[in-house]
C-alpha cells in the first residue's frame, strides 16, 4: 500500500510524517525505514528506524532510485514500512507523468514485498496525477 502526504513546501508534512513514523515503530513487528535528502531529521528519529541519506548515493534518475529501493528491501525481507520524506526530490521525479510510472512500480513492489510506502510530495491535492489521488492521506 502505498500512501501520500501532500501539500506545497512549508505545510508541515515533515513533521508530520516523523510522528506518523515515530508512532509506528511501536505499532510494526519488523523494520521501518526512513528515506532523506540529507541526515538533518535524525535526532527527530527513534532510535529503532533506519535512516537513509539518498546524498550519500550516486542516484540520478528516478529508474535507480526504484533500483535502490528495491535492493534496500532484497537486502532485509523483515521491512514492513518505508517513509519518503521529500519524495519528488529524492526519487528525481519532475512530471506527472514520471510519478504516474512510479507509483505504478511502488503498487508492484508493496505486493511483491509486502511493505507499505508513506510519501511525503510537495504539491497540492490538485496538483497530483489521478493515480495518486486515491493513496492520499492528508492534504496540507
Amino acid at each position: 500500500m502505498v500512501e501520500i502526504i501532500s501539500g506545497e513546501k512549508g505545510k508541515g508534512k515533515t513533521k508530520y510524517l516523523l510522528d506518523k513514523v515515530n508512532s509506528d515503530i511501536k505499532k510494526v513487528d519488523g523494520s521501518v525505514v526512513y528515506i532523506d535528502k540529507n541526515t538533518k531529521h535524525m535526532y527527530e528519529l527513534d532510535s529503532k528506524i533506519r535512516l537513509i541519506n539518498m546524498g550519500d548515493y550516486p542516484i540520478d534518475s528516478t529508474d535507480e532510485f526504484l533500483g535502490f529501493l528495491s535492493g534496500v528491501l532484497s537486502q532485509n525481507t523483515d521491512i514492513q514500512e518505508v517513509f519518503l520524506d521529500s519524495f519528488l526530490t529524492v526519487s528525481y521525479v519532475d512530471t506527472n507523468d514520471e510519478f504516474t510510472v512510479a507509483m505504478n512500480k511502488l503498487d508492484k513492489i508493496c505486493n511483491l514485498y509486502d511493505v507499505k510506502f508513506v510519501l511525503s510530495v510537495s504539491k497540492n491535492e490538485k496538483d497530483l496525477p489521478e493515480c495518486a489521488k486515491g493513496k492520499i492521506v492528508v492534504s496540507l
